[in-house]
């Protein structure tokens, strides 16, 4: 971690450098920007590993800096919002493609850590398989899964990446079709890391997938919300076994 850039855009003077001297202090290189203007400036200057953004700048939408970034495929994005008044912001940010999401009053322990999280998902986008594992195929939805190529497919016949932690949660959802699975019991299938996995980090995952099987996911059909209870896939599922 210790060559990773991060940039770190926020108008709030002492917030920016507050969280830019944290972050050297454990070995990031760090840049900061104000604004869009300047943040545009040190992105096409040179690469970036992450971008801390603030959403509530005084002058510009977070929102848009956030299309800009993922429009460019730049850099991973980690969000930061206000309080519960912003929870609006917090959802359709992550829905744009922002990996994670931390709300103000900042833990710069926790910033760290989280920093480091999304790094490390960025490294290691997928999990080779194991041996010869048994071949399952999930079609669901217009979609197919393959567990031994670890590869969705679409209707299309486009083939969709998937990030490990997204592959088997994707899994655990199609095993278990039209079952309430609590937030519990999808913390342990999509486990990949040694790192932390919470009730965020599944909400994370949930509204990443969405954006790559839902036809609208903020009005998702396939993978629905059970309020208080956890996920569910909401659609039929076929499963195909094959030879090895």
């Amino acid at each position: 971690m210790s060559q990773k850039h991060i940039l770190v855009v926020d108008d709030d003077h002492a917030m920016r450098d507050l969280i830019a001297d944290f972050l050297a202090s454990h070995a990031f290189q760090v840049s900061t920007a104000p604004d869009g203007a300047a943040m545009t400036r040190i992105l096409k200057a040179r690469p970036v590993d992450l971008v801390v953004l603030d959403l509530q700048l005084a002058r510009e939408d977070g929102l848009d800096l956030l299309r800009d970034i993922l429009a460019e495929a730049y850099a991973p994005v980690i969000i930061v919002t206000g309080h519960r008044s912003e929870e609006a912001d917090k959802v359709l940010g992550l829905e744009l493609g922002a990996e994670d999401y931390m709300t103000k009053p900042l833990s710069l322990r926790e910033l760290l850590a989280r920093v480091r999280m999304v790094l490390r998902r960025a490294e290691q986008p997928e999990r080779p398989p194991r041996g010869r594992e048994p071949r399952v195929r999930y079609t669901f939805a217009g979609w197919e899964l393959d567990t031994r190529g670890r590869s969705l497919m679409a209707s299309s016949r486009e083939v969709v990446r998937l990030t490990a932690a997204e592959f088997n949660l994707l899994v655990a959802l199609l095993r278990a079709p039209r079952q309430v699975l609590t937030r519990e019991q999808l913390i342990t299938a999509s486990r990949v890391h040694a790192e932390e996995v919470n009730d965020r980090s599944i909400d994370v995952l949930i509204l990443r997938l969405r954006r790559k099987l839902e036809v609208d996911p903020t009005d998702p059909r396939i993978i629905r919300t059970e309020r208080g209870a956890g996920y569910m896939l909401g659609v039929p599922v076929e499963t195909i076994r094959g030879p090895g």
